[in-house]
């Protein structure tokens, strides 16, 4: 296929969830140079995502919407945009007792798009529907083909897919695959529609997910009895009710160990303060501490301490949190720490058997069972093809801690050969090296990162090429 020499270098942006968006839009803000920026989302909107597609009213941000921002410095920019659109009529509970405001997930979905709308619109950033199949590096060239049949060449790739499907429990696809009391994905369209008012539901996974699959049904007038499962039995906890400071050194001479790091938060616990304070504290000092351990440690920190800090990390909206204390108080929701030793259908019942911690096994019936684990991180290379490909090809490496995609300290994706200049990992892909980076104001962050760095390599790397004569990279691809 012949190439055709353009005027600018172009960046291809794989993936037009949040992470990718908020590259392409600091991108498109910071550059002083022309430049061609292709996001590849297959959603007809760029910056929603998973997360905020959601229409769903009783899906709420769980971060307080002052520190929602697509601009990093400018907490207040969402609460503005908030405010000029009257977008909290007709949510009377949208502001929490604590004075903090947790609107709907679709107004932040909404907020972004409205951001990205001008630079969509002038060609600064180029919106293709298209799901990418294929990626192939060709000397200082990545070609990649869509399930569109497009191809494009670009001189730089940005790697900003995040979360991969729900990887339920095998036990359970194996007893219940095709059965539409089962609901293997809740993210899915309608998933939760035949679920009726009196049905005895099972949900496996106690995090984020279950807390709006329970809020949701709550709203639909749901009143049967709920019981969520984990294998330690924790929920994702509230915000405080009132203001906290953060609080706690854990930057200064890090710990080297998971239970040294343990004991120290243990230490700064049992010195007062609340708890959520530790843990915002936490949550900013999280990459020197993350960079302080060893491979061993923080394989060992994943393994025993990963599930306690998600559910004070990662914590859900007072509203959402009413919700589940007003069920568990009237006795409709049951929060257990169990697991699964069997399953099968029994009629059009959902026979489960579980093992609740130091108690005997016994079987259950329930009329519908959801599986809320979350996305299958494990999984991601392999969930999309042209990561596997790239595995396959040597030029992309698992992350030794199995949470993403190899890179440097300079987000560069790394292959059998070392790391790529021209290849960058954004967002939660890249945790394993940077550490927290699932929460909202920490993608943010990255992604202005990498939007710099691309910024660079491209000031640089097209300059020295065309002097030198050579195609450059982002030659576009014909059809």
């Amino acid at each position: 296929m012949p190439f055709t020499l353009p005027t600018v270098p172009t960046v291809a942006i794989i993936g037009g969830g949040f992470t990718g968006a908020a590259v392409a839009y600091h991108l498109a803000r910071l550059t002083g140079e022309p430049l061609r920026i292709v996001v590849f989302e297959p959603r007809a909107e760029i910056g929603l995502g998973l997360a905020y597609s959601t229409q769903d009213r009783a899906h709420r941000i769980n971060v307080p919407a002052a520190r929602m921002s697509l601009l990093p410095g400018d907490e207040g920019h969402f609460v503005r945009w908030l405010a000029a659109h009257d977008a909290l009529d007709g949510d009377p509970v949208a502001n929490a007792a604590n004075g903090q405001s947790y609107p709907a997930r679709r107004l932040f979905g909404r907020y972004v798009s409205e951001q990205l709308r001008p630079m969509l619109a002038d060609g600064r950033i180029e919106h293709h529907r298209a799901r990418i199949t294929s990626v192939a590096n060709e000397a200082d060239r990545w070609a990649l083909t869509c399930d569109t049949g497009e191809t494009l060449a670009a001189d730089v790739i940005v790697f900003a897919t995040s979360h991969p499907p729900p990887a339920p429990p095998a036990i359970l696809s194996a007893a219940f695959e095709g059965e539409r009391r089962f609901i293997a994905d809740p993210w899915a369209d309608g998933a939760l529609a035949s679920i009726a008012r009196d049905d005895r539901v099972l949900v496996v996974g106690t995090g984020l997910t279950m807390a709006d699959v329970i809020a949701t049904l709550d709203t639909r007038g749901h009143r049967g009895a709920i019981t969520a499962i984990s294998r330690r039995g924790q929920r994702s906890h509230s915000h405080a009710p009132g203001h906290v400071e953060p609080f706690g050194d854990f930057a200064t001479q890090p710990s080297r160990t998971a239970l040294d790091l343990l004991r120290r938060v243990r230490a700064a616990v049992q010195k007062g303060g609340p708890w959520q304070g530790l843990f915002d504290r936490l949550r900013v000092q999280a990459p020197q501490i993350w960079r302080a351990l060893p491979l061993a440690e923080r394989l060992r920190l994943i393994r025993h301490l990963r599930p306690f800090w998600d559910t004070h990390r990662f914590r859900i909206a007072p509203q959402v949190g009413a919700v589940l204390d007003r069920r568990i108080a009237a006795g409709t929701l049951s929060i257990r720490a169990a697991t699964i030793s069997g399953a099968r259908m029994q009629g059009a019942q959902c026979a489960v058997t579980l093992k609740d911690r130091g108690r005997a096994t016994r079987t259950e019936i329930f009329d519908a069972v959801i599986a809320t684990t979350g996305p299958g991180h494990g999984n991601v290379l392999a969930s999309q093809g042209f990561l596997a490909t790239l595995v396959t090809s040597g030029l992309l490496v698992s992350d030794p801690t199995n949470l993403g995609v190899a890179v440097d300290d300079e987000s560069h994706m790394i292959g059998r050969d070392g790391p790529n200049s021209r290849a960058f990992v954004a967002g939660p892909l890249a945790r394993g090296t940077f550490g927290e980076l699932m929460g909202l104001p920490e993608v943010t962050n990255h992604a202005v990162f990498v939007a710099k760095s691309v910024i660079a390599v491209i000031g640089a790397g097209f300059t020295d090429r065309s002097q030198k004569g050579t195609v450059p990279a982002s030659a576009s691809v014909e059809k």
